[in-house]
């Protein structure tokens, strides 16, 4: 369901983009390609912390045995991935509110409508994927034991991170590179 929502997504913002190309061409210019793409690397970095933390739960490591990363838990790659997330949510609103100071808001015109709603209901679900970290350290650390239900929880959560990932990079090169 989640892939059929972010493909009516960009299928709206083809749509638009197809019958307005010179607003399109207006709006794009003012896009901060460089700041995004730092944003955009957050949130890849932030795919590969999270990966790090399921190796941590494959291996039953719900927390660090040291200082070093290597001897990190899953606690710990899951907090980073949360910080990384968090910052690329920032990013995003930062963004808008840059935008929005230059003249492109939600009602401007259709390329501020699709822009706002594609890359906002992104947001949301990285949100949501933020609370879901939340909410499987704090399983972690009301646990007795960390066992193969943790750290099947973990595996979970990560897919869907991994997934929202794989959206924002479609998203960047269809709204950021193309244009």
């Amino acid at each position: 369901s989640e892939v059929m929502f972010f493909a009516a997504l960009f299928a709206m913002y083809f749509s638009l983009r197809a019958n307005s190309p010179e607003i399109w061409a207006h709006d794009t210019a003012i896009l901060n390609v460089p700041f995004a793409l730092v944003n955009t690397l957050i949130l890849v970095a932030s795919s590969f912390t999270a990966q790090f933390g399921v190796f941590a739960a494959e291996r039953l490591q719900p927390r660090a045995t040291g200082l070093s990363p290597v001897k990190w838990g899953m606690v710990e790659w899951f907090f980073l991935s949360y910080l990384l997330g968090a910052i690329f949510v920032s990013g995003q609103v930062w963004e808008y509110a840059t935008l929005i100071s230059e003249g492109v808001a939600l009602n401007s015109n259709a390329y501020g409508s699709a822009f706002y709603i594609t890359t906002g209901f992104h947001a949301l679900h990285v949100t949501g994927g933020l609370i879901a970290f939340l909410f499987v350290i704090g399983r972690t650390y009301a646990a007795k034991k960390f066992g193969h239900y943790e750290a099947t929880s973990a595996i979970v959560v990560s897919y869907y991170w991994h997934f929202v990932d794989v959206v924002w990079i479609g998203l960047f090169l269809i709204v950021y590179v193309l244009k």
